[in-house]
């Protein structure tokens, strides 16, 4: 194992707002120091998130961690370095996780867009063998979102659900195949249905055409990823439930949560994801290189990726 370095390359951000004037590359960067019950690892890639750019525009300031911050929330890559109280992990071990356990509370000073980062173990798995680095590093904050909030809506077999933002892809995937919907219904814009199909959509619904609050079939769950409330109320059977991750909830019917990131959910998953049931969905522009950063933040600003956007920090 090569030597850890003292200074690491990261993209980091000093003052808040448009990521493409914030964001710079800084050849020199303290390591990250290892707590007892962290490890330190080696990135090899990882996924940005509308989180991303929200954090740098200073959108949830007031309780960020100090700045300079690297962003970045999701990491695949190699355990280099294990704190005393560490269990789980052993150096050489190849890992991913979702390396913020609240999202909006003080996230990492360095954060996944370093050479190097720290996390807890808790909030870290076992990296499932038949993914790549890149394939593993899209999945952790959306699939855990997407477990979270069907374990909430306590949505279960045979029971049917509406995707609202389905493109993203996993919250199709997990009610499908983890959880056994009797129909997957999902909204996109035309150019994406077909991936919704692919992902196991029964029902691909074109917003730009169709109202789907008009539908006249109504639903157990709405799991609202785009902040569609009202509507997504209209959508939903007597009894039913609708869960919204998009701050400020306007209904206090809805169920509303921020992710808390468990790597335990990830091991819950793994079968899933080794046998290839659920799997990673890259949009086809990824992994952008590390030195492209700023240019993968402006693509996933435009809101038109199809599935994750990857860096190679490798």
């Amino acid at each position: 194992m090569a030597e850890i370095p003292t200074q690491i390359k990261a993209w980091t951000y000093s003052e808040y707002g448009k990521s493409s004037d914030v964001l710079k590359f800084d050849p020199a960067v303290p390591t990250p120091e290892v707590k007892d019950d962290q490890v330190l690892i080696k990135v090899a890639a990882a996924s940005i998130n509308p989180i991303d750019y929200k954090r740098l525009a200073g959108f949830f300031k007031d309780t960020d961690s100090p700045l300079p911050t690297a962003p970045g929330y999701d990491v695949a890559g190699v355990v280099v370095k294990v704190g005393s109280e560490v269990k789980k992990f052993k150096v050489g071990d190849e890992v991913y996780g979702d390396i913020n356990r609240e999202a909006l509370n003080h996230p990492k000073v360095i954060g996944s867009l370093a050479e190097y980062t720290a996390a807890e173990e808790k909030l870290l798995s076992h990296k499932p063998q038949n993914l790549s680095f890149v394939e593993a590093a899209s999945l952790p904050l959306t699939i855990e979102t997407a477990y979270e909030g069907l374990e909430r809506a306590g949505f279960s077999a045979g029971k049917s659900i509406l995707v609202l933002g389905g493109a993203g892809g996993v919250g199709t995937h997990l009610a499908k195949h983890v959880f056994g919907a009797s129909k997957v219904a999902a909204t996109s814009s035309t150019g994406k249905l077909e991936l919704l199909r692919n992902l196991g959509a029964d029902l691909a619904i074109d917003y730009t055409v169709e109202n789907f609050e008009d539908l006249p079939e109504k639903f157990d769950v709405v799991y609202d990823t785009v902040g569609l409330l009202e509507k997504a109320f209209k959508a939903v059977k007597e009894g039913g439930k609708v869960v919204n991750i998009v701050p400020p909830s306007t209904n206090e019917n809805a169920i509303f949560f921020i992710l808390t990131s468990d790597g335990a959910v990830l091991d819950k998953l793994k079968p899933y994801l080794e046998s290839g049931k659920v799997k990673p969905v890259l949009d086809p522009k990824s992994p952008f290189p590390f030195s492209q950063t700023v240019e993968a933040f402006s693509y996933l600003e435009t809101g038109r990726v199809t599935g994750k956007v990857v860096i190679s920090i490798e």
